[in-house]
């Protein structure tokens, strides 16, 4: 299967505001502009994500709803749609799961994007946020094998929503990458959808490291800029879909 493969409809999943955009936002981007359906999906709404003096969390919860709609735009993504769990306490519960795979099955992605829940330590001076871990720890448990058994969870086939097994699962991470995707041609719409999240770059413009990140996930297989997943194929995309 080409690394050129674009799916016809994909879910991307973070735990919070501009989490996709980092996790895959040059993907989102290219992905959408050749016709793919993209979805956004924030766990949380970033709500306790400010040192501003006297912001609240009500109003944090608007702004950064505000800040991933207009990123959505940018990217050219269908839809956010905001899961409304608090910021720093997500857990992947079964509950959570059980969230995931009613929209795996409303949306029926032939790809679903998320980060890598065993990823405890990104660099010598980076621990994950345990909120990405437990999104991700739901996403894959719900992408598989989850929202394909018809026996589990009757209560939504009985509402409509049939069983459905995505074909990939694009996982974020630092260890076993098998997949880059050439975003030079988006670059930018990646840097602007970033630059949209102003409450939590207090001035700073992430154009230079997405360049330096995308340089270098790049470089090692010949592209100009490019974001790398671990891919895992859960089922052989249809003919026409390839």
């Amino acid at each position: 299967m080409s690394k050129s493969y674009i799916p016809p409809r994909a879910l991307f999943i973070g735990a919070h505001p501009d989490d996709v955009e980092f996790i895959g936002g040059g993907t989102a981007a290219l992905w959408a502009k050749n016709g793919s359906e993209v979805i956004f999906v924030l766990a949380t709404d970033g709500n306790i994500g400010s040192h501003e003096q006297g912001m609240t969390m009500e109003r944090l919860i608007e702004l950064r709803r505000d800040e991933q709609r207009a990123a959505a735009r940018v990217i050219g993504a269908k839809e956010c749609i905001f899961l409304g769990h608090h910021d720093g306490l997500l857990q992947g519960t079964l509950e959570l799961r059980r969230e995931i795979v009613r929209l795996v099955r409303k949306y029926r992605p032939n790809a679903v994007v998320t980060t890598d829940p065993t990823d405890f330590f990104i660099s010598d001076d980076y621990i994950n946020h345990p909120d990405h871990r437990a999104i991700a720890t739901a996403v894959i448990d719900a992408v598989f094998p989850a929202s394909e058994m018809p026996l589990l969870y009757p209560e939504m086939e009985a509402e409509g929503l049939q069983p459905h097994k995505a074909n990939y699962i694009y996982v974020r991470g630092t260890t076993g990458l098998n997949t880059y995707i050439d975003i030079s041609e988006v670059i930018e719409v990646k840097i602007e959808a970033l630059r949209q999240h102003k409450s939590q770059f207090d001035g700073w413009d992430p154009a230079e490291s997405i360049r330096q990140w995308g340089t270098e996930e790049g470089k090692k297989v010949g592209y100009r800029y490019a974001e790398a997943f671990r891919r895992i194929m859960l089922k052989e995309p249809e003919a026409e879909e390839s």
